[in-house]
């Protein structure tokens, strides 16, 4: 059915929260099934929603759910859960690698160990999870990749405070260029899709108080941006690096006040974004 997600079997990484649970509960919307592939499977005080607790979103928003306890730097974990993914919905048609690891600090206040974590969750987890759902991907109808990551500024001024997460959370990026054109053969989409204003998460906490949430957006207008990705043909729209709000302006969309934390406040831009 064209506009709908209803049926397709979408793969997240990272969705117990945040922007990841966003896209899984628009799906759900549509009546999709959707493996929820993260690491939270008991609450935490400091990070709300569980693998759990996302489930019970999904189920209550009109879809199906399968909450998987996934380290996305494990390759056997990653592996099991795909496997029980295609065991239970009988396929993969949609992989939304969300999850990602974030350290705001320049070369010398950066420990290896998150050097390590940023690479291995952000660069390595999106290339593994993405090679274990290819053989799926390969048999769907209209199958996507999507990438949470910025398109490729190599202006300096994106690098010099945070050279590593900058590197990592390109390495994405890198992925998506090289997978839409390697995988355009067998018309699987690959695309980026990055938010134009810093989006009111979890995160937001690792930037030191330098973000209020009032001058943020809520995770839905991502949300909504790759329900419209998603929905496309796939073999028509890959390779792009997207802008939530381009895409839905494109969409016909004009008025982006309901997705403001605080209507009327001033608006953070993202990184990676030049003001032009």
């Amino acid at each position: 059915m064209s506009g709908t997600l209803q049926g397709k079997t979408l793969f997240i990484t990272g969705a117990s929260r945040g922007i990841g649970l966003a896209i899984a509960r628009r799906a759900a919307r549509d009546g999709a099934n959707v493996a929820i592939a993260a690491k939270s499977a008991v609450p935490n005080p400091k990070l709300p929603g569980t693998i759990h607790t996302a489930a019970a979103e999904i189920e209550a928003a009109g879809g199906k759910a399968l909450a998987l306890k996934v380290d996305i730097r494990e390759e056997a974990e990653v592996q099991a859960a795909v496997a029980q993914t295609v065991e239970r919905f009988g396929g993969i048609d949609i992989l939304v690698n969300n999850a990602s690891a974030i350290w705001l600090a320049g070369t010398a206040g950066t420990p290896m160990k998150r050097f390590d974590l940023m690479h291995q969750v952000n660069t390595r987890g999106t290339f593994m999870t993405t090679q274990a759902c290819l053989p799926h991907l390969k048999k769907a109808a209209n199958p996507h990749v999507l990438m949470l990551s910025p398109p490729l500024n190599m202006k300096p001024r994106w690098f010099q405070a945070h050279t590593a997460y900058t590197i990592a959370k390109y390495g994405m990026s890198m992925c998506v260029l090289g997978m839409s054109a390697e995988f355009a053969r067998d018309g699987i989409a690959v695309n980026a899709l990055w938010p134009k204003t810093v989006i009111a998460t979890a995160a937001i906490a690792m930037l030191g108080g330098m973000v209020r949430p009032e001058n943020c957006r809520t995770p839905e207008i991502v949300a909504d941006a790759a329900h419209r990705i998603l929905t496309r043909p796939a073999r028509e729209f890959s390779g792009r690096f997207c802008i939530d709000e381009d895409v839905l302006r494109e969409a016909g969309v004009g008025d982006f006040a309901k997705y403001a934390v605080e209507p009327g406040a001033q608006l953070l831009p993202d990184f990676f974004l030049d003001p032009d």
